[in-house]
């Protein structure tokens, strides 16, 4: 029991860094200022080392005390997940559900998810973070989110940790974007190879979306002439919209709407997300957890199939 103490004390420590001030942190807690001190004390015996510079104003952590903070937030992490699973595991408790997703997701397929779930499960508590890929691994694998929707393909192999367990949710095929007088517009589906010779816009180079679409070019033949970048699609829509360049986005993103331009299909070689949900392979299967999956699965958007043959990644 004396490592959960640790643990604790640790909690207490991180609420000090993230507040500034014993007191601050002892209200975040619920606890004394007194009883603060006393567990930053006893971490303090422990290490052998102070953790915290009492003198300063807002209280500032010292060398021991930013590393020790830097490995704690994972444990207490890991250590809260734990006792909910516990929790859940005895059926003392109905369940909460931390949820991550990446933006375009949130902005158009997940909403109706998450009040279906809601209406049917109103005991679960449900928090829903937006971030994107690379950091909701990092933050599965941290204990911080319960599931995660992300998404794959064969251009990105450092995006998906072998540690996490993925269920296939549907598959998201890229749209090109143009400005609604451009020479193509009226096609109602256009090849990669056909904007060869365009001015682009696209996102920059670490973008796992803009890498799926260089990628698929690439394959195609040729590398998109891009002038102008962003990661906001709503920015991305809105140069095109001012005839500055082409794009071709993920579908969910691809939202003309209130903007002068046309959105169309693209024929094989088509860029494709996979979209999955994701969650760590050593978690308890609570049921809050699997009924979200199973809700997920049955909702996936209109023109959207579970797999399709020959998509890319």
């Amino acid at each position: 029991m004396e490592l959960i103490g640790q643990l604790r004390r640790l909690a207490v420590l991180i609420e000090v860094a993230n507040r500034g001030s014993f007191s601050a942190a002892a209200a975040a807690l619920g606890l004394t200022q007194s009883a603060v001190s006393q567990h930053i004390a006893a971490l303090e015996r422990a290490l052998g080392e102070s953790v915290v510079d009492r003198a300063s104003r807002p209280v500032q952590l010292t060398e021991a005390g930013v590393i020790l903070v830097r490995h704690a937030r994972a444990a207490v992490a890991r250590l809260d997940v734990a006792e909910q699973e516990l929790a859940a595991a005895a059926g003392r408790r109905s369940g909460r559900l931390r949820l991550g997703a990446f933006p375009t997701a949130l902005a158009t397929f997940l909403p109706p998810v998450l009040a279906r779930f809601q209406r049917t499960y109103p005991t679960v508590r449900l928090t829903v973070v937006d971030d994107h890929v690379p950091r909701l691994h990092t933050r599965l694998a941290d204990g911080e989110l319960d599931l995660a929707i992300t998404y794959a393909h064969d251009a990105l192999p450092d995006l998906m940790p072998p540690e996490l367990d993925r269920v296939h949710l549907f598959d998201d095929p890229y749209r090109v974007v143009l400005p609604r007088g451009h020479r193509l517009a009226k096609r109602s589906t256009l090849k990669l190879t056909d904007l060869a010779d365009e001015t682009w816009v696209g996102g920059s180079a670490q973008s796992g979306w803009f890498r799926i679409l260089r990628l698929t070019c690439r394959e195609a033949g040729f590398e998109p002439k891009v002038a102008l970048t962003s990661d906001d699609y709503v920015g991305l829509q809105a140069f095109v919209a001012a005839n500055l360049g082409v794009a071709v986005v993920p579908g969910l993103a691809a939202t003309p709407s209130g903007l002068r331009i046309v959105s169309r299909e693209v024929r094989a070689p088509t860029p494709v997300r996979r979209i999955w949900v994701a969650r760590p392979n050593d978690a308890y299967p609570s049921p809050a957890v699997q009924t979200m999956i199973d809700t997920l699965t049955r909702s996936r958007p209109a023109n959207r199939s579970p797999r399709r043959s020959g998509a890319a990644g």
